[in-house]
């Protein structure tokens, strides 16, 4: 099955945007590192880093990247975009070990690699994706009861994470910062298409902000995003980024193919699509 020219234009956004968040990574680690030598850090609750200008930088550009990324799921399906963030690892790897001189073992390498492939499979193979009218048709999906019970799943999780796990064991396992930022980013992801199905028709003279369903995607998104920055900024500030990046593109990937799965229901158009 042909890629088609929205899967197409779709593709060159994420790259782009897998650039630009991949060096992101490593500015805002720059930025918070800079920031715990003269006030508190970001692990440890601080905010001495919104005074400091690389940090700012390195925001700068993940928003670039991030409006890359929203764009590009307006074109293609989430299940082809969010693979893409592979690229990103890349960058930060390679950026961290001579920047910030995190050392990339063979292992580190390897993985890099095998990312690579996964990735250039799920888009060789990615499905079309269905003609969507109206932003009313992706609330529709969003509001079915097995959205409904993932979404309810998520929160639970992200509130037991943040209530019971940060406080105890934050500093000490990877997984409960990026563990968050994952499970928040697949929600934050299905908002942020609907936003950008909804921004893409209203330019084409449909206006979707007449709608209540695209204020609450876009309260959905903001609400979201702010909570990913904070405890991204905890484990960029905790762990290191060479590890932190593929263990976050892994697990925010698995679980945005998952929810994506779940809404837009491609899992049969996908299985067929890739023998």
């Amino acid at each position: 099955m042909g890629i088609s020219s929205d899967n197409v234009h779709g593709l060159v956004l994420a790259l782009s945007s897998s650039i630009f968040i991949g060096s992101s990574f490593i500015i805002k680690k720059k930025g918070l590192k800079n920031a715990a030598v003269t006030g508190a850090s970001a692990g440890s609750g601080g905010h001495a880093y919104l005074y400091e200008p690389w940090w700012w930088i390195g925001m700068i550009t993940m928003i670039i990247g991030e409006i890359a990324n929203f764009a590009a799921y307006a074109f293609a399906p989430a299940i082809l975009v969010t693979p893409l963030g592979a690229l990103s690892i890349i960058f930060c790897a390679v950026l961290a070990h001579f920047i910030l001189l995190e050392k990339l073992h063979i292992f580190g390498v390897l993985g890099c690699i095998l990312c690579v492939v996964g990735s250039t499979s799920i888009v060789l193979h990615a499905p079309h994706e269905r003609n969507i009218e109206s932003v009313k048709q992706v609330w529709h999906l969003a509001t079915a009861p097995g959205f409904l019970i993932y979404g309810f799943i998520v929160l639970i999780v992200v509130a037991i994470l943040i209530f019971k796990y940060v406080p105890t064991h934050g500093h000490t396992h990877l997984i409960v910062y990026v563990g968050i930022c994952s499970l928040m980013g697949s929600l934050t992801v299905m908002s942020v298409k609907a936003l950008g199905i909804a921004l893409k028709l209203t330019f084409s003279g449909s206006n979707q902000f007449k709608y209540y369903e695209t204020w609450v995607f876009t309260i959905v998104v903001i609400f979201c995003c702010l909570l990913q920055i904070n405890y991204l900024n905890k484990a960029l500030d905790t762990f290191n980024t060479a590890v932190i990046s593929p263990t976050y593109y892994v697990l925010f990937t698995s679980f945005t193919i998952i929810a994506s799965i779940i809404m837009f229901k491609v899992a049969n158009l996908f299985v067929f699509s890739t023998f």
